[in-house]
Formats: structure tokens, C-alpha cells, sequence
């Protein structure tokens, strides 16, 4: 006399939890690939939520956080959503290398923009005192100059903090005009 249940039981049990296993495995797998991947122009990815693209910022959730957390898009590569797996082009890359390279440099009025960038040193650029430049003319120098500055420095991003420009008596005896422009450069 055969007596073989005690022996399939237990094939069926192992069999059972195998297939629980494999279940599991597969449910977790699922979750983690809806996480969202932001790739930072400076090689960091953060993982986590993307709430909202406004126009100059993300704002997101780190992973198992519910804090919304704000970057922007100046420093952001792009945006692979873990859901659909869809691509998301955000900003390029922008490349400072030297002086020469000033045009590059982009400024920014609102500290929001700055988010995710490193901060680097204060800059200043500023016509002369003696200048007989109509307005608009000495701003766009003043502005070339702290670009120049900036760019000396390899940072392509500037947070303006001070925009001033003298006219008449207010500015020098001869009645010229100047133009002051102060900020803080940025990198990736």
C-alpha cells in the first residue's frame, strides 16, 4: 500500500507560496516604476511625485514624503515618468566656459528660479561715471558687464539683486547717467 497525500500536500503549499512570492515581487515592482525620475542638469536624479510643472518650476514629493518640494527648471534635464515611461525634455543645458561665452548667461529676477542651482559669487556691472549713454544704452552695458563677470566665473546664471540707474544732477556733475547692476551668479 501507497500512500502519497502527505507528499503532494506539501508540494502544494510550497507551490502556494511560490506563486504568493512571485505576486509580491511583481506588486512592488509595479509600485516603484511609477516613481517619477528628475534628472538634474548636475548628474543628481531625484526620485519621487511630480505634482505640477508651473513655468519656472517643478514641484514635487520625494518618495514615502508628503512635503511638496519645489526646483527649477533651469536646473532640470528632463523628467521620465515612472506611470507611462514618457520622456520629458525640461531645459538645456547651458555651457560657460570663458568671458567670451557672456551671452550664454541668463538672469533671473525670481529666487524661485534659482532652485536646485549652487550659489557662487556676488558680481557688479556698472558703467562709468563720466558717460554721455542715454538710458537704455548704459543699462545694456551695465547688463553686458555683469554677464561678462559672471561668465569669467563659469556660472550661466545670474540672480539679479540690484538694478540702478542715475540720471541728470542725481548721477554726476555733468549731467550724464549710470547704471548699476549687482547679483549672484549660479552653476549647476
Amino acid at each position: 500500500m501507497l500512500y502519497l497525500a502527505p507528499k503532494s500536500t506539501i508540494n502544494l503549499e510550497k507551490m502556494k507560496k511560490s506563486i504568493l512570492l512571485l505576486m509580491l515581487l511583481m506588486t512592488s515592482s509595479l509600485i516603484f516604476a511609477q516613481t517619477d525620475k528628475i534628472f538634474k542638469h548636475n548628474g543628481e536624479t531625484v526620485n519621487g511625485k511630480v505634482i505640477r510643472l508651473d513655468e519656472y518650476v517643478i514641484v514635487f514629493k520625494y518618495d514615502g514624503e508628503d512635503a511638496e518640494n519645489s526646483i527649477g527648471k533651469y536646473a532640470i534635464e528632463k523628467i521620465v515618468y515612472g506611470k507611462s515611461g514618457r520622456v520629458e525634455e525640461v531645459s538645456e543645458k547651458i555651457i560657460v566656459n570663458s568671458e567670451k561665452d557672456w551671452e550664454k548667461v541668463v538672469i533671473l529676477e525670481e529666487k524661485s528660479y534659482i532652485a536646485g542651482l549652487k550659489k557662487g559669487e556676488e558680481v557688479r556691472g556698472k558703467t562709468g561715471l563720466i558717460n554721455f549713454q542715454t538710458g537704455n544704452t548704459g543699462d545694456k552695458k551695465a547688463e553686458k558687464k555683469l554677464k561678462m563677470e559672471a561668465a569669467k566665473l563659469g556660472c550661466p546664471f545670474i540672480l539679479l539683486t540690484a538694478d540702478k540707474t542715475t540720471v541728470g544732477a542725481s548721477s554726476n556733475s555733468l549731467g550724464g547717467s549710470q547704471a548699476i547692476k549687482k547679483g549672484v551668479a549660479y552653476k549647476y
